[in-house]
């Protein structure tokens, strides 16, 4: 493929054609359709050693404690599989229980339902008829014919027949052998727990063999990285153990909430509602309102009224959103690593493959998918496809969006980043680099001057927007609680709120309004970088004026006026093909400025150091800075210096002893923020 989109003359970009798909991206392609047909058709094998696998994850942690009371491995594993039979099979005991009981008070609540479906057929059903009857009378053919005309009955004959085909079934039914009739009752009883034996044999290996699987695990996929591979079975244990633990522990406190709640709403059977809420919220987002179905029909079916029907929508309506809403997320640390579109999609992929096991174990199952793309580099598709993590950077998304000529999702970002660090953080991390990726693409010949000034234009104006943000870290959101660190770009970089003295304390051309001069480089995005470094001034106590760089050549140098400039700030955020201009402007500037501390910013940190100090060494300023941070923090010490300097003169001039004033010594500590 091309490296570039070439600009046309009217300036269009036109996008290269794409390559034809290689042949690892064809193996790939061919290998992810081999292991989709694999588990579709293997299910049968798939599905007890996965919910095997995914059973480790919960008895792990008993395992742990009974080794820890001095329980050998062997002891410890047989006693948590007895302890998992134990607890599985008397919810299988409850459940059919219940299931009895309930089937032996329907008939009790026939007469309540033909009622109320009676209610309901004449309610809806009668007033359309009557409707209907009102508007075959209103028209004007219909005047010979009567309006109600009975419908004929059914012969008798049509009425029989279900009879006798009743009786063929029934004799069909008696000739039925025994075996026959076995096979029919009890398959159905014996197939999960056949499913629940093989689970629990394979859960029993497995954790008697845990450290003998992983070696070997480790052998086939992972032996030439240990470290990586250690840490993705570690990440992967913890993630694992703490979802399927935390999820089994919320479900089971659902159930009992809506246990206790359908027992005093009176609700028959309210233990088997409970469980069959626990084990649906099993299935992401709709799992818990489709358990509400059940409780609501039999609700309706055993209360001659609707109060009952309505508790139990209130039941619900309120557990479910207390749940999901305000304990879940501190429960799973506000994540649980997915996004919401990929447990979607994940639940419709899952239930196809494996039916309704599938939709059960498709987050746990995704969730695997994720924690495997975050640590193998070919697998990175899947965290990218399925995970939460945002898909580009925040200074990916800050070019996105510029290019995209969308200024306002870039003000919305901004917005939202500054809750959690300072403005020149912000500047420093996330927009000076977005302004050096479109340096980057400008030098490739990707972007034009008419896009390289629109977007330089639009940083501008964002700056213009975020004008009324102060250079601190932002308050803690709860009383009592540190505020969000930001971490600095450098090992000498001090945290923003440090502020010059006021101009009345300052001495020579720093107590002017305006001492610093900030020169824009070569390009318009110089310019945005210079709007960002003289509001950062401009919040700490200095002021600034703007100059371009044009207005600095052989011909204009000398009519700069020198009176009020005590600190000179350079930006340059793309420095390729501009070093010579730079150093020239350097010399004129020291023969119109002589003194004035000189400061060239190289936006924003290089992470060639080789390269950063090869420049330095052509450029003859007398600073350097690789951040907006440093270039700030360099104008407020010399006004400082300034400010120190004006202290020392007058205590060095005799005063008389009584009115002599103390002067206090200038801390040069960062000043603590409001």
């Amino acid at each position: 493929m091309a490296d570039r989109v070439a600009d046309n003359g009217r300036g269009a970009a036109q996008i290269p054609s794409a390559d034809s798909p290689t042949l690892a991206e064809l193996l790939t392609l061919a290998v992810g359709v081999v292991v989709v047909a694999a588990l579709y058709l293997g299910r049968d094998v798939l599905v007890p050693i996965t919910l095997a696998v995914l059973l480790t994850f919960v008895l792990a942690p008993l395992v742990r404690a009974l080794r820890w009371l001095r329980l050998g491995r062997v002891p410890a594993v047989i006693v948590a599989v007895i302890v998992a039979l134990a607890v599985l099979s008397a919810i299988g005991a409850v459940i059919a229980s219940q299931i009895a009981s309930f089937a032996q008070d329907l008939p009790r609540y026939e007469t309540t339902i033909r009622d109320k479906v009676e209610v309901v057929r004449e309610q809806t059903l009668g007033r359309v008829t009557r409707l209907i009857a009102q508007l075959e009378h209103m028209r004007p053919d219909a005047a010979g014919e009567p309006a109600g005309a009975p419908t004929p009955a059914p012969q008798e004959q049509s009425g029989q027949k279900p009879a006798q085909n009743g009786g063929q079934n029934g004799g069909e039914s008696a000739r039925q052998s025994p075996l026959a009739l076995a096979q029919q009752w009890v398959s159905p009883v014996l197939s999960p727990l056949a499913t629940l034996g093989i689970v629990l044999v394979f859960a029993t290996f497995i954790l008697l063999q845990k450290e003998d699987l992983r070696d070997r695990f480790i052998r086939l996929f992972g032996s030439r990285d240990l470290h990586r591979t250690t840490v993705a079975l570690n990440d992967a244990g913890r993630r694992l153990s703490k979802f399927f633990l935390t999820q089994l522990a919320l479900n089971t406190g659902f159930g009992v909430l809506v246990t206790i709640g359908l027992w005093f709403i009176g609700l028959p059977s309210p233990v088997l509602w409970g469980i069959v809420a626990a084990l649906c919220r099993f299935v992401p987002y709709v799992g818990a309102w489709i358990s509400t179905l059940l409780p609501l029909a039999v609700a309706a079916a055993v209360d001659p009224g609707w109060t009952m029907f309505f508790w139990v929508l209130a039941l619900f309506l309120a557990t479910e959103p207390l749940l999901g809403q305000v304990v879940e997320p501190v429960a799973y640390g506000h994540s649980t690593g997915l996004s919401p579109v990929s447990v979607l999609i994940a639940t419709v992929f899952w239930t196809w493959l494996w039916g309704p096991i599938g939709l059960v174990l498709a987050t746990p199952l995704t969730l695997c998918l994720v924690v495997l793309g975050r640590h193998v580099e070919r697998l990175e598709f899947l965290e990218v496809l399925l995970g939460d993590r945002p898909a580009l950077t925040a200074t990916e998304t800050f070019y996105q969006r510029m290019l995209a000529a969308d200024p306002d999702e870039v003000q919305d970002q901004a917005e939202i980043l500054l809750k959690t660090r300072s403005l020149s953080a912000y500047y420093d991390e996330v927009a000076l680099r977005g302004l050096a990726l479109a340096a980057e693409d400008s030098s490739r010949g990707v972007l034009g001057p008419a896009r390289i000034r629109a977007i330089a234009d639009a940083v501008t104006e964002l700056v213009e927007e975020l004008d009324d943000y102060q250079d601190r870290a932002p308050a803690p959101a709860v009383e009592g609680a540190s505020p969000v660190p930001v971490e600095p770009e450098g090992e000498d970089d001090a945290p923003p709120g440090r502020f010059a003295p006021p101009p009345e304390e300052r001495t020579g051309a720093w107590a002017c309004p305006s001492p610093v001069l900030c020169i824009a480089g070569a390009t318009p995005l110089d310019e945005a970088a210079t709007a960002m470094l003289m509001q950062l001034l401009g919040k700490h106590g200095l002021g600034a004026r703007p100059l371009a760089s044009d207005r600095l050549s052989r011909t204009h140098v000398a009519a700069l006026n020198p009176d009020g400039i005590a600190f000179v700030c350079i930006s340059l955020v793309d420095s390729t093909g501009h070093l010579a201009r730079t150093r020239y402007l350097i010399r004129r500037l020291r023969r119109q400025l002589p003194g004035v501390p000189i400061l060239v910013g190289l936006w924003p940190e290089r992470d060639d150091s080789a390269e950063g100090e090869s420049i330095r060494a052509t450029m003859g300023a007398d600073f350097y800075a690789d951040s907006l941070t440093d270039a700030v923090n360099a104008c407020v010490d010399a006004a400082a210096a300034s400010a120190s300097t004006r202290s020392d003169e007058a205590a060095d001039r005799p005063q008389p002893d009584a009115e002599r004033p103390v002067t206090p010594a200038l801390s040069m500590a960062p000043a603590a923020p409001a």
